[in-house]
């Protein structure tokens, strides 16, 4: 046998389902002159309307100052130390509403997957189960999967009442994640001490949708006083919308808030609360792998740097990431630019969803639209959510996240990443679109 019974099974279970078609539609981009007729890879989280401003400042750091002696040589596991000293500094200036947060409670590690596969490892045993509300990120189940041996439980809502052409789809979810500890009780009672982890995203991928802080609140108590972990993912906490926007404030009669539970950790200091965060999306860096665990649970933090070496995100990135975030002035400036751009090409899809009567969800955040496209479905089943997602693809070059493992309540929702190509070429994107949906 050439590789262990876990080779094996890696062999042939793929990270996500889509994954073989979008190399297929990288080779084949669309370029407005070069390519014309290329496709749209809208289905990888991925931000790159910030990267020329992020890529200039860091060359100009590279150009300008020399990289200290440590870079190049080994450093703490769980990060180097001053790094997580800016970064706790940065944290607190633009996610955690002023709360100082203190940088040993802090943890680096190579990007998201590691961060979420290294509190599964420590947090969970193989068996146990990670509570996510649905719909959420279809990557969680290999990432708690693949080593932690941690199963999946999508918790749904009661599904939302299927779409009709007259209500262009704004009221089918709100902003704020209906969730309640009632919910938390009925998964309990099914799972029983398996429930280990209740993973909260806000901004939820994919949906946008955010926590109250009553919510926040009141999720902590419940999970604390059962000792299961809470764990809160706020790896979109800057990538807020503009709900001001003329062609979005409709959308929102109430303000949705972002609310970050990093002060509300911070004043318990429990050990069954968790915070995650990367520089991927807000920043648009996935490829510099840096992901940040924060936490108040010291055996958690000391087993992370007895075992996280193979984790750990380089040196170099972790200096240049360092000099960044140090530089508040510029951090602010990009932020805000940064809500700009997203704002802009989160309209666009939104104006094109309405122009065709497309249910969606309002967000308040995140890189994503999720929108209903149930009406043609030429079947209730997994197989017709399933071809109507290839037959986009093949008649529009617009390639979406698959469907397959979103933990949807109803079939027919669909996730479109509109930060990953430029607004120029998501217009061209959203023509085809239209196009497709008139047809």
């Amino acid at each position: 046998m050439q590789l262990s019974h876990r080779g094996q099974k890696a062999a042939t279970r793929p990270l996500r389902a889509d994954l073989d078609t979008f190399y297929e539609a990288m080779d084949n981009r669309y370029h407005p002159t070069d390519n014309p007729d290329g496709c749209f890879t809208l289905c990888i989280a991925e931000n790159g309307l910030m990267w020329p401003a992020l890529r200039d400042k860091m060359q100009a750091i590279a150009t300008n100052k020399q990289a200290p002696d440590w870079v190049a040589s080994y450093t703490a596991i769980l990060g180097a130390p001053e790094l997580r000293e800016v970064a706790a500094s940065f944290l607190t200036t633009f996610v955690a509403e002023g709360v100082g947060l203190n940088a040993e409670k802090l943890g680096i590690a190579a990007g998201a997957a590691a961060v979420i596969e290294m509190t599964a490892l420590l947090i969970a045993d193989a068996g146990d189960v990670a509570v996510i509300p649905g719909p959420a990120y279809m990557a969680y189940t290999p990432d708690l999967a693949n080593k932690a041996e941690v199963g999946r439980y999508d918790l749904h809502r009661p599904a939302p009442s299927p779409p009709s052409p007259a209500s262009r789809g704004r009221a089918l979810f709100t902003t704020t994640y209906e969730l309640t500890t009632a919910e938390l009780d009925r998964a309990h009672a099914e799972l029983g001490d398996r429930f280990r982890i209740l993973l909260l995203t806000q901004p939820n991928n994919p949906t946008g949708q955010v926590f109250t802080p009553q919510q926040l609140t009141d999720f902590a108590d419940w999970c604390t006083e059962r000792k299961i972990h809470l764990v809160v993912n706020e790896i979109y906490a800057l990538s807020l919308l503009d709900q001001t926007h003329p062609d979005l404030a409709a959308d929102y009669p109430t303000p949705a808030i972002f609310t970050s539970f990093l002060p509300e950790l911070e004043r318990r200091q429990s050990p069954y609360l968790h915070w995650w965060y990367s520089f991927s999306k807000d920043f648009g860096i996935s490829g510099f792998r840096l992901g940040m665990v924060y936490s108040h649970n010291e055996l958690l933090l000391k087993a992370w740097s007895n075992t996280g070496a193979p984790s750990m995100s380089s040196n170099h990135s972790q200096w240049l990431l360092l000099e960044v975030l140090s530089d508040q002035h510029w951090v602010r400036a990009y932020v805000d630019a940064n809500k700009q751009r997203i704002t802009d090409s989160y309209a666009l899809v939104i104006r094109t969803l309405r122009q065709h009567k497309v249910a969606y969800a309002p967000a308040a955040g995140s890189l994503f639209v999720w929108f209903n496209l149930n009406h043609l479905l030429t079947a209730d089943t997994d197989a017709a959510e399933l071809d109507l997602w290839q037959r986009m693809y093949d008649e529009t070059g617009i390639l979406l996240t698959s469907p397959v493992g979103q933990g949807s309540a109803e079939r027919g929702w669909y996730r479109m990443v509109y930060s990953c190509v430029s607004l120029a070429e998501l217009e061209v994107a959203m023509e085809r679109l239209g196009g497709f949906l008139a047809s």
